[in-house]
């Protein structure tokens, strides 16, 4: 069984991150959506909030399972049983970013590979900071966000003004 994960913060997952899941999902037997617990950042959305938003979203893909880790990739990869790490790219900026984290990746688990989606065009632009952005300020979100999240990630930042 060719199993991959595909970590990330995911906060909140995005149309971009969804087009990624979808296209990696078509070429393993399971694809297991790992949500960092990252201390360091100020994330709106607990890692349980953000698996259940993730879980929502991918309830129609069967071959998805989400859940989240804390420590290194690789350790939760292989923990998991899986050989293959997902990762998107959205322009030339990320890609010397991802290429060092893979070479890393590879470097402290040689078993463990990395292959990159490059992001759909119509995403190239899209992160999860710009969606929060736009939905703080009232814009619409309808074509950043997917839509089984959009009122929850709402509510949420209207929580956070009051």
């Amino acid at each position: 069984m060719k199993i991959a994960v595909y970590p990330g913060s995911f906060d909140p997952i995005t149309c971009g991150h969804l087009d990624v899941i979808k296209r990696a999902s078509k070429i393993v037997d399971l694809l297991i959506i790992g949500v960092l617990n990252n201390s360091s950042k100020n994330a709106l959305f607990t890692p349980e909030e953000r698996v259940e938003l993730i879980e929502r979203v991918v309830k129609d893909i069967p071959n998805v399972r989400v859940d989240s880790f804390s420590g290194l990739t690789v350790d939760f990869a292989k923990a998991n049983g899986a050989t293959v790490l997902v990762r998107g790219l959205r322009a030339v900026t990320d890609f010397e970013y991802e290429l060092q984290i893979a070479q890393t990746n590879h470097k402290l688990n040689p078993d463990i590979d990395t292959i990159f989606f490059t992001t759909s065009v119509e995403y190239s632009y899209l992160s999860s900071s710009i969606a929060k952005e736009v939905a703080s300020f009232g814009g619409s979100v309808h074509d950043l966000l997917p839509e089984e999240i959009i009122d929850t990630v709402t509510k949420k930042l209207e929580s956070k003004r009051s």
